[in-house]
């Protein structure tokens, strides 16, 4: 019996090149699941992604996903694609398996956490305040070169990622501080401003946008003082739930985020199209 991928809808395509297009899987004439696939993610039309790939309850564990995976990348290569993401449910045991038999490797992961029914203790002399206005410019200059950066150290053109971190910065925070919903709260440490935690309104409770400790205060407990304002503050709002994404390679936030009890919600999952 044969697997194959068949078009279920029209290709749309814009001026600057995205391309996306749905498709059922079929087993000779038989559908048995369906996938997305789209390019121009953030990095550009040469990375791909293949999205909601799911095969019907009756045909799993018979290897029809693994062949629609590898129908969709080559997919992916016609369209001039040199790289394939994919983000993974972590509750998707078979998932996770089929990423990384096929290659992909973990590059970050999202992570979330139900809060407590009391606000966590923070220890005596830790001081969680507002952001004031001029430390909200300084910081909104800084926040957007950083951003930029990072998509930059990720193969993105410094053009197109100072123009994306323009525009998600505008979008996320277009009245800055008096954003509704958004709070900055800067951590005190016998009176000193060592740091920052950044967070709004998320898919399902409170999401965690940026945080940072200075440099000459890390090593120090402070990351972890931020998080519990966070989860402080995500409480105070009526928020149940706290979400955050964080790099693979980012060790120490990794391991400070489980040992406050997040857990993965999706892998985030890439590899080369060779």
């Amino acid at each position: 019996m044969t697997t194959t991928l068949r078009p279920s809808g029209p290709l749309q395509q814009t001026t600057t090149g995205a391309r996306t297009r749905p498709y059922e899987i079929r087993v000779n004439s038989r559908r048995v699941g369906a996938l997305l696939i789209t390019s121009d993610t953030p990095f550009g039309p040469t990375v791909g992604e293949i999205r909601d790939l799911s095969v019907d309850e009756g045909d799993r564990r018979r290897g029809r996903a693994t062949v629609a995976a590898l129908a969709a990348e080559e997919l992916l290569r016609g369209w001039g694609c040199r790289r394939v993401r994919v983000a993974v449910p972590a509750d998707s045991a078979g998932g996770l398996r089929m990423a990384e038999a096929l290659g992909y490797t973990e590059y970050s992961r999202n992570m979330a956490k139900g809060l407590p029914a009391e606000p966590p203790a923070v220890p005596e002399g830790v001081l969680g305040r507002p952001m004031t206005d001029a430390e909200y410019e300084v910081w909104n200059a800084g926040a957007i070169e950083s951003y930029a950066a990072s998509w930059t150290s990720r193969g993105m053109s410094a053009q197109a990622a100072h123009a994306k971190s323009g525009a998600d910065h505008e979008a996320l925070l277009p009245q800055g501080l008096a954003t509704p919903g958004t709070h900055f709260v800067v951590l005190e440490a016998a009176g000193a401003p060592v740091g920052h935690v950044w967070l709004a309104p998320g898919d399902e409770g409170a999401y965690v946008f940026d945080v940072e400790v200075e440099d000459a205060y890390r090593g120090r407990g402070h990351g972890r003082h931020l998080m519990l304002l966070a989860e402080r503050t995500a409480l105070a709002q009526g928020h149940r739930v706290l979400g955050l994404h964080v790099f693979t390679a980012n060790t120490p936030a990794l391991r400070l985020y489980e040992s406050l009890g997040y857990r993965p919600t999706s892998f985030n999952y890439a590899k080369d199209l060779i």
